[in-house]
């Protein structure tokens, strides 16, 4: 079901993007470098990567939505597994429960957003205009 419109995922994912950045702060695990570089790293990479799509809300429109949702798709695993491939999941639970939920909700997001962008309405409306 893709009921979140790509604009409002555009919003989403830079919040999320900011947090992922602040998080090891935030939710105190900045003591675990490998925790908090994935942290930044992931969070930069979906920061940017909101800023370059197609979706209405980007400065940049670079990236066709749905390519960037299926980034954001494997994103988000790679977020959930980081603990394990990096080897922080017996840390405190502080350190890697947040890498987890975040990469679930990251890809559950990209997966419940409707693919259409700014692209895509610009040539409903030139349709539409043409059937007049």
């Amino acid at each position: 079901m893709r009921v979140i419109p790509s604009k409002t995922h555009t919003i989403i994912g830079v919040l999320v993007g900011i947090i992922l950045i602040v998080a090891p702060w935030l939710l105190g695990f900045s003591d675990e470098p490998t925790a908090t570089r994935v942290a930044i790293i992931v969070g930069a990479f979906i920061l940017v990567n909101e800023l370059i799509t197609t979706s209405p809300a980007s400065p940049l429109k670079l990236i066709p939505m749905r390519v960037h949702l299926v980034l954001d798709v494997l994103t988000g695993i790679f977020l959930a597994a980081s603990p394990w491939l990096f080897g922080f999941a017996d840390e405190e639970t502080n350190a890697w429960l947040p890498h987890l939920v975040v990469g679930i909700l990251v890809a559950g997001y990209a997966l419940m957003t409707n693919p259409t962008d700014a692209r895509d309405r610009r040539d409903d409306t030139t349709t539409a205009a043409a059937r007049r």
